[in-house]
């Protein structure tokens, strides 16, 4: 039941980010290639959120194109 004294519990669950990345495919954009290496990473943390995402990826080194990647990501999974 909702606490009517927090908003955030009126809120539905959202699928984890890390999650609705790896089912992104075909999409026609640059997420089509972040959630490909996503799923070839076996690290990647498929329950983490867009910050998590991030700092995996500053931990590989990735360059600005992919960061560029997860914003457009994270902009489209909030929308949902």
């Amino acid at each position: 039941m909702p606490d009517k004294d927090d908003p955030e519990s009126y809120a539905t669950k959202r699928e984890p980010f890390g999650r609705w990345l790896l089912a992104q495919k075909d999409r026609g954009d640059w997420v089509d290639g972040l959630a490909n290496a996503a799923r070839a990473d076996r690290m990647f943390p498929k329950d983490g959120d867009p910050e998590a995402v991030r700092k995996h990826l500053r931990t590989q080194q990735a360059d600005g194109d992919t960061f560029q990647a997860v914003d457009d990501a994270e902009t489209d999974w909030r929308s949902l």
